[in-house]
């Protein structure tokens, strides 16, 4: 398979290049480097059947060119992090929508195949658990920034359900707070990363909140995963699928057991949501992703247990000196949404 990952240098995006070129698979990365990497595709530099590209998706003549090239497109460019979208949501709207509908827009002209990456982020704050593809969409008012990334990931399921309906083979797959090597605690997966972070480096683990909201968290390997099984199946062209865990934490409790593997002597500390980001921020208590339908059209089910996931996490950030860096501007071209 010729395979074209945008974002393909981000979190999400790199471990997926790992695995399509661990297959034999032919590769090629667009990725701006805004937020992804060029430290997470360093070692397939050179290789054979491995191009990469430093440029924006937002570049519509280079994106039909490499569409062109290629047999099936991983879409997972996007604009990534809730700050970055609470700080600049005009370039993250701009990045979503335009970047999602210049690769729809490519792969229909040139009838390629497609996966789009989209988020949990779509239900908003929705109390309903578990949360299953048909349900309904909750969100908040739209003077609210926060809902503005939920909505720019709708409008592109919107674009993706509107190729399929003239024939173009898409699947969209929702991701569920992916979290592995290569996070970052500027981009994807920032709270896991934030609380390893903070752990090793002794400092207290803030929670924000008051710690009690529920989520799942889905090891890198299993998303991956359930991202190919999407390309191989020919019954999940036109539908969306959750992609995650169905284990779910309280945040004060992750960050316990963060705290607990990495043996730190951090303390837990609860800080309002306004301090970090800004007023007006709302949040959804719980987010629990129902997985039968994926279980039934992909024959997927994650593998990997919280405490494994992040006992491997924890070893790769201490192996690779994970450090605070300073935030990133926000992504064009970089994946993981």
């Amino acid at each position: 398979m010729r395979a074209f990952v945008t974002g393909g240098a981000g979190f999400v995006g790199s471990n997926l290049v790992d695995q399509l070129l661990g297959r034999g698979d032919e590769v090629c990365v667009l990725d701006d480097l805004s937020t992804g990497r060029i430290e997470n595709i360093r070692h397939h530099l050179g290789e054979p059947g491995f191009r990469f590209i430093n440029d924006s998706i937002l570049n519509a003549s280079v994106v039909q060119s490499l569409v062109e090239e290629c047999d099936v497109v991983f879409h997972l460019a996007a604009a990534v992090g809730v700050r970055y979208i609470v700080e600049d949501p005009l370039r993250a709207i701009s990045a979503n929508v335009a970047g999602t509908e210049t690769v729809l827009r490519a792969a229909f002209r040139s009838w390629k195949k497609v996966i789009i990456a989209s988020s949990s982020e779509v239900y908003g704050k929705s109390t309903k658990a578990p949360l299953s593809e048909e349900d309904d969409r909750v969100l908040g008012s739209t003077a609210v920034t926060r809902w503005s990334y939920s909505s720019s990931k709708a409008i592109d399921e919107h674009f993706a359900y509107a190729y399929a309906g003239r024939g173009l083979p898409v699947v969209i797959l929702r991701f569920f707070n992916v979290y592995g090597p290569r996070i970052h605690a500027n981009g994807y997966g920032t709270v896991v990363a934030r609380f390893i972070q903070q752990s090793l480096a002794q400092k207290p683990l803030t929670v924000h909140g008051d710690g009690r909201q529920g989520r799942c968290f889905c090891y890198i390997e299993d998303t991956v995963r359930g991202i190919i099984l999407a390309a191989q199946a020919k019954e999940a062209e036109g539908q969306v699928f959750n992609i995650g865990s169905d284990a779910e934490i309280r945040i004060s409790d992750l960050a316990l057991l963060i705290k607990q593997l990495t043996g730190s002597s951090s303390e837990i500390l609860l800080v309002p949501y306004e301090d970090y980001y800004g007023l007006r921020f709302e949040d959804t208590m719980r987010r629990v992703p129902d997985l039968t339908k994926a279980q039934l059209c992909l024959g997927y089910l994650p593998q990997v247990g919280l405490e494994d996931g992040l006992r491997r996490t924890i070893d790769w950030c201490q192996r690779h000196n994970f450090v605070e860096s300073r935030a990133p501007r926000v992504a064009v071209g970089a994946g993981g949404s």
